[in-house]
């Protein structure tokens, strides 16, 4: 099994001077579930290269098991280092890609062209796209066959608006997630704030918050398995 994992390129958080980027956790925990399951991963992101971390998900109260083994693995960190250019992946070499969250998505990944086609092919070959967090943004602009959003009549699930509110960036995001999904048709689900739940639809696999990574990365495997 060979899958894809796209990580975010952008590293501003808004107009507040701070930086963002993607979510440790969301990337070490379905990095380590897909390895340890024995599939082959491949890092990419829009500029390629390193990747910018969010520097809160390094902070102690969101480290985990995962992030501490990343912390210690060399060669993990040096294959995060040299990402490849999304512009140069070959969807017919993976059976599934995956998107980590981190607020950095919503404004990179949401409108990236390459990222949008990608997507696309992959649901358009009957592969699984999977998501998690603030991730699912990467879906808001993706088209089925008919041209209708690949997300309207799906159930779906991504970072809710208390969620965000309970993080203070209400006002700091270019938009909500949750409000997106549902204007593009979605079945928006989610539980209570900072429980985990992965939510499948056919070939579309999204989680809730970081606390999902682990279930999300789980379902992935098994679409792939269940694959014709």
């Amino acid at each position: 099994m060979n899958v894809l994992i796209v990580l975010t390129s952008h590293d501003q958080l808004g107009d507040t001077g701070n930086k963002t980027g993607f979510w440790l956790e969301e990337f070490a925990s379905p990095y380590y579930y897909l390895k340890d399951a024995g599939v082959s991963v491949t890092l990419a992101s829009p500029l390629g290269g390193q990747p910018p971390l969010d520097p809160k998900s390094h902070e102690p109260d969101f480290l985990t098991d995962d992030t501490r083994r990343f912390e210690d693995d060399q060669a993990a960190q040096d294959e995060l280092a040299k990402t490849v250019k999304l512009s140069e992946v070959e969807m017919k070499k993976f059976d599934a890609v995956f998107y980590p969250g981190g607020h950095g998505p919503l404004w990179d990944l949401h409108n990236d062209r390459e990222s949008i086609a990608l997507i696309e092919s992959f649901i358009a070959a009957g592969k699984p796209v999977a998501s998690v967090c603030h991730a699912p943004a990467v879906l808001l602009k993706a088209r089925d066959k008919k041209g209708n959003p690949l997300v309207m009549g799906k159930r779906v699930t991504g970072f809710s608006n208390s969620e965000e509110a309970a993080v203070e960036l209400t006002d700091v995001v270019p938009y909500l997630l949750e409000d997106e999904l549902i204007a593009m048709g979605g079945l928006y689900q989610k539980v209570e704030d900072w429980n985990p739940l992965a939510v499948v639809d056919g070939l579309l696999i999204t989680g809730q918050n970081p606390g999902s990574s682990a279930a999300v990365a789980e379902a992935l495997v098994t679409a792939i398995n269940n694959l014709p």
